[in-house]
């Protein structure tokens, strides 16, 4: 098989182990490429968490690429059909640990900034990249600390593409133009441990909390938007007991999650919440975390850059979504950058024989680099 420059770097990168939160020199191959065509690099570490700041460029509007190098643990090593990092290609597709999830599309980034640069060395703007090795983890030292030094300096970006895998069935039928907003919460039911033979001297929490999970669940909490699907609320845990089969529980845990639209916002949520759990009577605790406001790119500039370098690539129409999980857009967006998420097949990602379609790679890096044409030529 013809080796492109995209599928020969993602060979490169994909050969690193690095589970997050280690980096393992992905971040030094791309900076010592991006080095050479005239980009300031900037390292930010940040406790055990290496990140890159790269600028070419000093003026607005800035256009940044953005992603991660960390990857997710491979599980178990046996059920693989090739070694995780040693990257093989079989039947046309590119296999490996990051290969999806996003090591290929870090590499279009770099080989569309190359040709791009080539042709423009003397481009308007500014083109820059931020690149994390605390995405698959806690995201507590990555993306969100580079964006807060970044902020304290003034240093803004006007346009940020993300490089998750975004599509679906072909490369670029789907972007993502937002995401939902993410609140946890682990809620604990006090009750009374005792004997289950003489329940009047107990107090059982499963039993008293029951109507109220059940309400929370069954509750609608909004309709969603023209952009955004109804507000979703899961149970993804429920602990009680001491194994016994004779003995009453103390206490009851109960964590979930919201998945929310910009229709309700986090401090609504959890009112809605606590008005559910107070008049069901029971006796709690409850933890909040937020992992991310929901945010929206409506159609402008980016969107029609991105819709038409696909357009011209693939002869394809994209669709814009706000589906999935949530990503390191969501550090990026409130600082009043347009975020957009495009990338490969998100199929297998995290999953046994992670892999890419080989076919997709050079498609990706042309889509990229017609972006950059689009915004900056």
């Amino acid at each position: 098989m013809n080796h492109s420059e995209t599928l020969e770097l993602s060979l490169q990168l994909l050969r690193q182990p690095s589970v997050t939160p280690v980096d393992h020199d992905c971040q030094n191959m791309m900076a010592e490429r991006l080095a050479k065509i005239g980009f300031n690099i900037e390292p930010m570490r940040f406790d055990d968490v290496d990140n890159l700041w790269a600028r070419k460029g000093t003026e607005a509007p800035v256009f940044c690429f953005a992603g991660h190098t960390d990857v997710v643990p491979t599980g178990n090593l046996n059920a693989w059909h090739s070694e995780p990092f040693i990257p093989e290609i079989r039947d046309g597709k590119l296999y490996g640990r990051g290969s999806a999830d996003m090591k290929t599309a870090l590499a279009a980034m770099v080989v569309a900034s190359e040709r791009f640069v080539a042709k423009h060395p003397n481009h308007k703007g500014s083109i820059a990249f931020l690149i994390t090795s605390d995405e698959e983890g806690p995201a507590i030292n990555g993306t969100v600390k580079v964006i807060e030094t970044l902020e304290a300096r003034q240093e803004k970006m006007t346009w940020c593409l993300v490089g998750e895998p975004s599509s679906t069935h072909h490369l670029g039928d789907i972007v993502k133009n937002g995401r939902r907003g993410s609140l946890n919460a682990v809620l604990t039911v006090k009750g009374k441990q005792g004997h289950v033979a003489y329940p009047h001297l107990a107090i059982n929490p499963i039993h008293m909390a029951s109507k109220a999970v059940a309400e929370l669940c069954d509750t609608v909490w909004d309709q969603g938007n023209e952009y955004f699907p109804a507000t979703s609320f899961q149970v993804s845990n429920i602990q009680a007991g001491t194994g016994a089969t004779n003995v009453v529980p103390g206490t009851m845990t109960v964590t979930f999650n919201f998945r929310y639209s910009t229709e309700v916002t986090a401090e609504e949520l959890k009112a809605r919440v606590l008005e559910i759990l107070d008049r069901h009577g029971l006796t709690y605790e409850i933890q909040w975390t937020h992992s991310g406001l929901p945010f929206l790119t409506p159609v402008g500039e980016l969107v029609n850059a991105a819709k038409n370098a696909i357009r011209n690539v693939t002869g394809r129409e994209t669709e814009l979504s706000t589906s999935g999980g949530t990503s390191d857009g969501r550090f990026i967006a409130p600082t009043g950058a347009q975020v957009l998420e495009l990338g490969v097949l998100n199929a297998s990602i995290h999953q046994i024989d992670e892999h890419v379609n080989v076919a997709d790679l050079e498609p990706l890096a042309e889509i990229y680099e017609q972006i950059l044409e689009g915004l900056l030529a």
